[in-house]
């Protein structure tokens, strides 16, 4: 089952997503959550309060040193090795960590 998703973290993934428009991304849906997608690739997600991001070793490294941030593990309990999961508690960092993943996925 999903997180529920609070109105807070709808509007902080909505500015990020906003912000990605203009490169192309576009919203979809992966495993029954939000996502964003360059081409058919998935770039970050919503899950529950938190936003997922697929980013690069060095990128990923830093990112999990912040604090909340995990490896994401849809539920499967495998975390998925290039997938970071940034809680709304650091939705400051989103749209950077979105650049990131979008540069990333892009290549």
């Amino acid at each position: 089952m999903m997180p529920k998703v609070s109105d807070e973290a709808v509007a902080a993934y909505d500015a990020v997503a906003a912000g990605l428009e203009a490169a192309g991304v576009v919203r979809g849906s992966m495993f029954g959550m939000p996502c964003l997608k360059i081409g058919k690739k998935v770039v970050a997600g919503m899950f529950g309060d938190a936003m997922t991001f697929k980013l690069p070793p060095e990128t990923l490294a830093k990112a999990l040193a912040l604090e909340g941030v995990e490896q994401f593990d849809p539920g499967m309990g495998r975390p998925m090795k290039e997938w970071v999961k940034i809680p709304l508690s650091r939705s400051d960092v989103w749209p950077e960590y979105a650049a990131d993943a979008l540069e990333y996925v892009a290549r």
